[in-house]
């Protein structure tokens, strides 16, 4: 009776815990447009070592290190006495040989009717015709050598060959120096600033895909493929900057199975200096996608997972392959249908093959659509 009375007493035992609460929402489909990034250098359009081509002393240097130049701008100035007394010698020279060349012209005029008399013979005349020819290509030559004086005493004032940014001097006033096509001294270097290429390795399948395989029918070289292009520098990663490709190499590089490829930017505010790094972006194309929270997504050591709830509540998993961030969501490339329904929140209280109370929530884009996006 006892026992009766004990088993009277006892609790009843209580039930299961209700399944967790979870938010779930089917993936945001939405048309994105995709960039493929690069990272490079920029160069300048157009390098140039300024040396002289004649020798001497430097006598004046007109310009600032670091400023902005014309073509045409005077640079150096070399010491022009000697090529200002080469230039007078040659032309006296070439004077000289005038008036050999008149006497010799005058011969052959007077000798012409005396042949016809035969008082002087052909030999002769022969002779003061050779004479006369002698002089005319000794003219010819002695003004050729004033042409060339003149041209040296040009050339000891040594001009911006190109427009640009102009580096240090590298010799001062006073200082001798070599000049002509081999040896000559380095004064300055001037590079282009406005345009500005930007140099960058792509990988063969991207340029498989971006050059060759969007256009078989048309037999375009890849070099005339016409694509959209944009810059960012560690500072500033907005991608505003559009270019344009003007160059794809002619071969891979079978080392490191990259092509070199270039696109070239405007640069009117000169704020692009060659060498810099930048990142590029390569329009990729638009397509439908599949984008999810970023913090969605959880990892099962190499691979990419979301967790989804079935209709009955039972937590299941799918393997995803993942994309890049657009508008602050991550798309799917992969491994996702538009029916499933993913758990955005709450994903610490679910475990595959359990059971949860589902809750509808909406994906929702983050942020605003960056230029580049």
């Amino acid at each position: 009776m006892a026992h009766v009375l004990g088993g009277c007493d006892s609790k009843p035992t209580a039930g299961a815990p209700p399944p967790p609460s979870v938010t779930v929402a089917r993936p945001l489909e939405k048309t994105i447009t995709e960039w493929d990034e690069y990272t490079g250098r920029f160069t300048a359009v157009e390098t140039v070592e300024v040396r002289a081509r004649v020798s001497g002393f430097i006598d004046s240097i007109h310009f600032k290190e670091g400023q902005v130049v014309k073509q045409g701008d005077l640079l150096f100035v070399i010491d022009p006495r000697p090529y200002t007394f080469a230039v007078e010698q040659a032309k006296a020279d070439v004077e000289r040989a005038k008036a050999k060349l008149q006497i010799a012209s005058l011969d052959v005029q007077r000798a012409s009717p005396l042949v016809r008399s035969q008082a002087v013979t052909e030999r002769e005349f022969d002779t003061r015709r050779s004479t006369e020819r002698d002089a005319a290509a000794q003219v010819a030559s002695l003004e050729a050598s004033l042409k060339q004086a003149e041209l040296n005493l040009d050339w000891t004032q040594v001009r911006a060959p190109i427009a640009g940014r102009i580096s240090d001097k590298r010799v001062d006033a006073g200082n001798l120096i070599a000049g002509g096509q081999a040896g000559a001294t380095l004064l300055t270097v001037i590079v282009s600033i406005d345009p500005i290429h930007f140099v960058f390795d792509g990988s063969e399948a991207d340029f498989y895909v971006t050059c060759v395989f969007p256009r078989p029918a048309q037999g375009l070289r890849p070099a005339t493929c016409r694509i959209q292009w944009r810059f960012g520098l560690p500072t500033r990663l907005d991608y505003k900057h559009l270019g344009r490709m003007n160059f794809v190499d002619n071969v891979l590089n079978p080392k490191t199975g990259t092509i070199r490829g270039r696109a070239v930017f405007e640069n009117k505010d000169g704020l692009l200096t060659p060498g810099y790094f930048g990142r590029l972006r390569l329009f990729g194309g638009e397509h439908a996608a599949l984008l999810v929270p970023d913090n969605a997504i959880s990892s099962d050591q190499s691979r990419k997972i979301l967790f989804t709830v079935a209709d009955d509540g039972t937590v299941g998993v799918k393997l995803v392959e993942l994309g890049p961030m657009v508008e602050g969501l991550r798309v799917i490339r992969s491994g996702l249908a538009l029916t499933d329904r993913v758990i955005i929140d709450g994903l610490q209280r679910a475990r595959p093959g359990q059971k949860v109370k589902p809750e509808d929530g909406k994906i929702e884009v983050t942020a605003q659509k960056a230029v580049a996006q």
